[in-house]
């Protein structure tokens, strides 16, 4: 029998980067109080039915599920909420994406700006986008959306 040996499935992505980031005219306390609540995306992507977190901090897991019955699972990899980032990893899902990292930042510019930045690396699934230029378009259009509706949120 063969000697068993530690792994896993989760790796970091090698496919495309996408960045989306907005300008808001709110304080970065704030604008982070809703982008970086791990639960709290379906406050900006309408697509999400809703969240469910399981522990808290890091290696919590989140559960989205959404409206069209598609579902993501994440494990949280890091958080400072003084620093105002967080970094993820797909765990799970059935839409067609393989490996993915994310990673939300907000920077203070000034008393009454900020700039909230989402940053996603990921890979196609086996049975997904036969080019890789495709699935990016997809990625930057779904974070595009998101983070629009994240400026709209406060202005």
């Amino acid at each position: 029998m063969k000697e068993l040996q530690p792994d896993t499935v989760i790796k970091n992505p090698q496919g495309c980067r996408v960045v989306s980031a907005v300008d808001v005219a709110a304080d970065a306390q704030r604008v982070w109080n809703i982008v970086g609540n791990f639960a709290g995306f379906p406050v900006f992507i309408p697509a999400l039915a809703h969240c469910e977190v399981t522990g808290s901090g890091v290696r919590s897991v989140r559960k989205k599920l959404f409206k069209d019955g598609n579902v993501v699972i994440e494990q949280l990899n890091s958080r400072d909420d003084q620093e105002m980032y967080m970094t993820w990893s797909l765990i799970y899902t059935s839409l067609n994406i393989g490996n993915l990292w994310a990673a939300m930042t907000v920077e203070a510019h000034g008393e009454e700006r900020c700039v909230a930045t989402w940053t996603i690396i990921g890979e196609p699934g086996a049975d997904g986008y036969q080019e890789l230029s495709a699935f990016q378009t997809f990625l930057q259009g779904f974070a595009d959306n998101a983070m629009n509706n994240v400026r709209n949120l406060f202005g």
